[in-house]
């Protein structure tokens, strides 16, 4: 618990040994709190050595005010040195990582931000001069003619130099080894004339992100009933998935057809036991079906059960709309401030109409989905047509082997949407997310609103797939002058996130009884202005995307210290994994041209 923190201020963070503690082993406040902010509830990741010079100021107690801290983006156009990448960087630190038989598990390349709360004082008196404001007072203002006003932060907000952030495996590592790896980098980095790079140690695992009968639904309009709860069960991107004899939890991915036939990509890990065997799959006809679900027994149980939570806060809102109705009707009748009273009694009882509409419709749409799903076989969608072996550090890129290609039903996608030349939308922003909110997050800091435009009917439609250079040259520029690249994703467990993506790759070792295995992946970082996180346990397999509909990677796993929560997020290009589906399905598509046309037979 927390509270520990505070039994013992001499205690250490280390406990990788039972060796007497050094010099450089971190004091327990620091290593607990130093990270605070990168987790959910002010949690972070255990810090066992940095090179960094900010010093740490402890909280007075466990009530006190902790400072959080948010992980963001290296600039792209940081240099390291001449014909020197963070490539070559990356893998000579795990070179002398390895040199030292340090349990490393991840190298990623990051920088960290936090608020610095300025004192408390008293401010001076200002002198205005009366002519000017008399003139201001005199002037027409007109709002269209107003600057827009920027939020300001109250203290100043410090950027770290750009860290090379290495995770370890828990109780592993003591401040005093960190301490003599952390110089034999330094003096790689001096060789190289690269300065301003700290170096931070902490305790940290890659995880990956698991967890015919009735038709899957069209997506709702906005502002509809059905808005909240209907994308569990419809055919926009990112249904929640499961095995029929697994328990694991997953996201499905993008659509794909071959011929009359409907495909869809996922990871492999989210529908195959991780212990079982390795070997590729291929679906044979005498053989039995590894079918596919929308939703496994618990997340069924949970959907039901966030409908009724819906109808609920909907009953409650109309039981207060009633009450506000009751008194201004009689403000109306007893002549106090009649127009005004009459405004908000016309308001309120329209509210109330729509209200009443809503929950009569999800009180249908509940029953419905009770009857005709409840059953296993009734939410049965498809099944694993192709997966290959998971793999990591596959070549020529060294990146994660972890896909999979479901055979869908056609009969249970016949609401399936789409337009000229594009894939299926991605239904956004879900109901966890406020449409302003999502523009807030894809607008913030960047001084030309980007080509983003939020769709007027919730669904940003995909084409397009950003290769391995797009990737590392955004377009889009921060107030800061830094180019920045915004990416979303929708999926099973954070729904509707918004984060930022570097070119820095990250590398990755898991660690296993039969040997250890390594990959580079595309680091997603969550969004420096959102306490959430981008992706949790259960999102895996989702397709993350540009603002402009553009696919970027599958996502397959993250960095976490034992919550299901991840500081980073780690994905395939998806470049590469569509190479894969194509090699195994000729003439594979990921348009739909005449959707009419495709799904005749089921229709």
């Amino acid at each position: 618990m927390e509270d520990d923190l505070w039994s013992s201020d001499d205690d250490s963070s280390s406990s990788a040994s039972t060796a007497a503690l050094s010099s450089y082993d971190v004091p327990k406040l620091e290593a607990h709190l130093y990270y605070a902010g990168l987790e959910p509830k002010g949690r972070g990741p255990k810090l066992i050595y940095r090179t960094s010079d900010d010093v740490f100021e402890a909280p007075s107690g466990p009530e006190a005010y902790k400072r959080l801290m948010r992980i963001v983006a290296v600039p792209d156009t940081f240099e390291f040195a001449t014909d020197v990448t963070w490539d070559t960087v990356r893998d000579q630190v795990v070179m002398l990582l390895n040199r030292k038989n340090i349990k490393v598990t991840l190298v990623d390349f990051v920088r960290f931000t936090w608020l610095n709360t300025p004192v408390d004082r008293e401010l001076e008196d200002e002198e205005e001069d009366d002519e000017d404001v008399d003139a201001k007072e005199e002037e027409e203002v007109n709002y269209d003619d107003i600057p827009r006003i920027q939020t300001v932060e109250y203290g100043d907000r410090h950027y770290t130099n750009p860290t090379i952030w290495i995770a370890v495996l828990p109780d592993t590592l003591t401040g005093s080894v960190a301490h003599d790896s952390s110089l034999d980098i330094r003096a790689y980095l001096d060789s190289l004339h690269i300065q301003n790079v700290d170096i931070a140690y902490r305790e940290s695992t890659y995880k990956p992100s698991t967890a015919h009968g009735p038709a899957l639904l069209a997506p709702a309009e906005d502002g509809g009933s059905l808005k909240d709860v209907i994308d569990n069960v419809s055919v926009a991107l990112s249904l929640p998935i499961a095995g029929r004899k697994t328990t694991m939890q997953g996201t499905l991915g993008p659509y794909f057809r071959v011929g009359d036939k409907l495909y869809a990509i996922t990871v492999r890990h989210s529908l195959f036991m991780l212990n079982g065997d390795n070997d590729e799959y291929r679906y044979h006809e005498s053989a039995p079906k590894k079918e596919v679900m929308v939703m496994g027994p618990p997340a069924f149980n949970n959907y039901l059960a966030s409908i009724q939570a819906r109808i609920g806060t909907l009953v409650d809102a109309a039981d207060s709309l009633r009450k506000k109705i009751t008194t201004f009707r009689g403000r109306v009748e007893d002549g106090v401030n009649v127009v005004e009273s009459q405004r908000k009694l016309d308001e309120y009882e329209n509210e109330l109409v729509k209200t009443r509409v809503k929950i009569d419709d999800l009180k249908s749409f509940f029953v419905d989905i009770k009857k005709n799903w409840s059953k296993a076989k009734d939410r049965v969608i498809g099944f694993v047509r192709w997966a290959p072996p998971l793999g990591v550090g596959v070549a020529p890129h060294r990146y994660t082997r972890d896909v999979c290609v479901i055979e869908l039903y056609k009969d249970k996608f016949r609401s399936m949407i789409g337009n000229l030349c594009f894939s299926t939308p991605l239904s956004l922003p879900g109901p966890e997310m406020s449409e302003a909110k999502l523009k807030s997050l894809i607008y913030k800091d960047v001084d030309v609103p980007p080509e983003f435009k939020y769709p007027e009917n919730g669904l940003l439609t995909l084409g397009g797939i950003l290769n391995a250079d797009q990737i590392n040259h955004p377009t889009n520029m921060s107030l800061e002058g830094e180019h920045v690249r915004r990416v979303l994703k929708r999926g099973f467990t954070t729904n509707t996130t918004v984060g930022t993506l570097t070119k820095f790759s990250s590398f990755v070792r898991q660690y296993f009884p039969t040997g250890n295995m390594e990959s580079l992946e595309i680091a997603i970082l969550p969004h420096e202005q959102d306490l959430g996180t981008f992706s949790k346990r259960g999102d895996s397999g989702s397709l993350i995307v540009s603002t402009l509909g553009e696919f970027v990677a599958l996502l397959t796993g993250g960095s976490n210290t034992g919550t299901d929560a991840s500081h980073i997020t780690y994905g395939t290009p998806f470049e590469w994994v569509w190479d894969l589906v194509k090699a195994e399905f000729p003439g594979a598509e990921l348009y739909f041209n005449n959707l009419p046309e495709f799904l005749a037979d089921v229709v």
